[in-house]
């Protein structure tokens, strides 16, 4: 049997890697020693899974740890349950660490599911949800009531804001709320959407707030504050309905409000009766030219007719004091020929037979006929008027 050369100068042989050959020649295979006690010249056994001088602690189980993290936030406590008993029949299955995660886990995810039971039963979760809500709402939207006004940042009432200061509408102020709605739907319906459905109802809830339309400063407009598609998510539906001035850098000063709680039955009987025209006058066909939709003209005339004779009929229907009873009966007179002139625009078989009662109508219910009537019940008697300097209200 020839032995192997001897491993080299600072190389020890392993004794279980076959040694290299040489130049002399091929090696022979080393000479084993033989285990005590085993026959037949049985070699030791390899290490099972490879050698390592370091002693590599046993894993912790990550079920363990997600169970503990659960239980600690108590958020979704059945899922921390389920996964802390799993994790403990993996630990003994594996061999692995964490037992004491998992059980903690567990205990706090159990806790969990009893505090959750007990708010539902008591309804402190549907407490516990609204107030989540509203302070998510509050973080991204501005709650704003009628009467309110404000000051906004920068003094814009555009563009994206997520707050706004109160102020005393007494003093300068940016905008004043004058009404407020809710949108409904599950799915945000866009921004066009949105604004176009502000722009229609707010425009519509002006009169309740103003119901003087006259009263109202030549400079102001109407905006509003819409939800976002961000604090759609979080449930904010309401739309503020606001004045503010359309002037660069413009204020308002005092407030705006004239309504029930600021007018006198009169003023408000005969605001309400003008309010049946203007609502009329309002429905006017979106060709500007009659020519173009002669038909839609004809049935807006209609409307108009009919608007002015309601008007005239509530006019007379109520118990003036002695010093507005004649103008008003006055201004009923005018609404009475306007009505008719209106009646025969309905029914004109041609444009120009439709302008000829037109115009007529129109002047019969111009700002002008009621500025008799207006003064005697101490109403605002000068009518508004737009940049180019006419009137911008029919309303009598």
């Amino acid at each position: 049997m020839s032995t192997p050369p001897p491993p080299g100068p600072h190389q020890p042989q392993d004794p279980y890697q076959p040694p290299q050959p040489t130049a002399q020649g091929p090696y022979a295979p080393p000479a084993y020693p033989q285990q005590p006690g085993a026959g037949h010249g049985l070699p030791y056994q390899p290490w099972a899974q490879g050698y390592s001088p370091y002693n590599h602690p046993a894993p912790v189980n990550g079920l363990a740890i997600a169970a503990l993290v659960l239980g600690v936030l108590c958020f979704l406590p059945g899922v921390g349950l389920v996964l802390g008993l799993v994790a403990l029949r993996q630990i003994r299955r594996r061999g692995e660490r964490g037992k004491g995660l998992a059980v903690g886990g567990a205990v706090l995810s159990g806790i969990g599911i009893a505090l959750w039971a007990v708010l539902f039963a008591t309804g402190g979760a549907s407490d516990f949800w609204q107030g989540f809500k509203d302070g998510a709402r509050d973080g991204v939207s501005i709650s704003l009531v009628e009467g309110e006004c404000f000051d906004a940042p920068g003094g814009r009432l555009s563009g994206e804001t997520y707050d706004v200061d109160k102020v005393p509408c007494t003093g300068e102020h940016d905008g004043e709320v004058f009404a407020s709605f809710e949108l409904t739907g599950d799915g945000y319906p866009g921004d066009d959407t949105v604004t176009d459905t502000a722009d229609e109802r707010c425009w519509s809830l002006r009169d309740s707030y103003a119901m003087d339309g006259w009263a109202l400063p030549g400079d102001v407009d109407v905006y509003y504050l819409t939800p976002t598609e961000d604090s759609w998510a979080v449930g904010d539906r309401e739309v503020t309905c606001v004045f503010g001035s359309t002037t660069e850098g413009g204020d308002l000063t005092g407030s705006l409000r004239n309504d029930e709680t600021v007018l006198d039955a009169d003023q408000v009987a005969y605001l309400k009766a003008a309010h049946v025209l203007n609502a009329a006058l309002d429905t006017v066909p979106e060709e500007e030219y009659v020519e173009d939709d002669l038909p839609g003209h004809k049935a807006w005339a209609g409307r108009v007719s009919a608007a002015l004779g309601e008007q005239a009929r509530m006019l007379r229907a109520h118990d003036w004091p002695a010093g507005a009873e004649r103008p008003v009966t006055a201004l009923a007179a005018h609404l009475d020929k306007a009505r008719a002139e209106w009646a025969k625009a309905a029914k004109a078989e041609d444009a120009d037979a439709f302008y000829e009662h037109y115009d007529t109508g129109l002047g019969l219910i111009a700002p002008g006929q009621a500025v008799t009537a207006r003064k005697a019940l101490g109403l605002a008697a000068t009518p508004p008027l737009g940049d180019d300097g006419a009137d911008t209200s029919i309303q009598v």
